[in-house]
């Protein structure tokens, strides 16, 4: 007999689905039974992605999308209700560093764009997809942050900024489903050798940090009907999804 994969029949939604944790979250849902609905501007890596996940044996459907087309996500809601009148999964995974600088010396335009991807589309997302979680019987949302939100660091003032307001959002929405079928999380991955890491550390040995596919395993437990968890924020400690608020 064949063994059961874990989101067998479950629609997810990954943001950011183009490369990275993203990407490699996306390929392990594919390959575990979902269908993919994978969102990203970057239509080559979602082509890609495309082709691993139906290698694998799964389905997926790809969503060029700029997430600042805030009016494209609100039809993307409508079009999976269509299609599927439902939406088990929501991986909020895309986000953009904007730049390490003295909180005076960054442009509105950076600061403007920051807040768009990081918090605003991430609201929209809720918005229009919030119906079809409900129609789930499990249905889960996580949102990656970071330690930044808390730490305040000193030219971090853009990340520290949209991930304290996207934990709210997030924190806010969870209290709002908590007697629903609806979880909502964060996750903190910790470094971890992405594009964006890169780019905010472009000195740092990338062959020291954790590979992408390496915090899918934590993430993937935070998606599965069998979570209970809600409303909290959870890191990889020693490698152990850890409940850190």
């Amino acid at each position: 007999m064949t063994e059961a994969k874990r989101f067998e029949g479950r629609v997810a939604v990954v943001t950011g689905a183009s490369r990275g944790i993203g990407y490699q979250v996306a390929k392990a849902l594919g390959a575990e039974g979902a269908h993919v609905i994978a969102i990203a501007r970057t239509v080559g890596g979602l082509e890609e992605l495309d082709d691993e996940i139906r290698t694998a044996g799964g389905s997926a459907t790809l969503v060029p999308l700029d997430l600042k087309d805030f009016e494209a996500i609100d039809r993307l809601g409508a079009a999976i209700y269509e299609r599927w009148k439902k939406l088990d999964i929501l991986v909020g995974n895309a986000g953009v560093l904007g730049v390490l600088s003295p909180i005076g010396h960054i442009t509105p335009k950076v600061f403007e764009e920051a807040l768009a991807v990081n918090v605003t589309a991430n609201w929209r997302l809720l918005r229009s997809l919030d119906p079809l979680l409900r129609q789930s019987d499990a249905g889960r949302a996580v949102f990656l942050t970071s330690d930044m939100a808390e730490d305040c660091k000193p030219y971090w003032g853009i990340q520290a900024t949209t991930k304290a307001a996207l934990d709210a959002l997030v924190h806010t929405y969870a209290n709002e489903t908590q007697s629903m079928s609806v979880n909502a999380n964060l996750f903190d991955p910790g470094p971890t050798r992405t594009a964006l890491r890169a780019k905010a550390m472009p000195g740092e040995n990338p062959e020291t940090l954790q590979k992408p596919e390496d915090v899918v395993p934590a993430l993937l437990a935070l998606l599965t009907p069998d979570c209970t968890d809600t409303g909290e924020t959870f890191s990889l400690v020693d490698e152990r999804l850890t409940a850190v608020g």
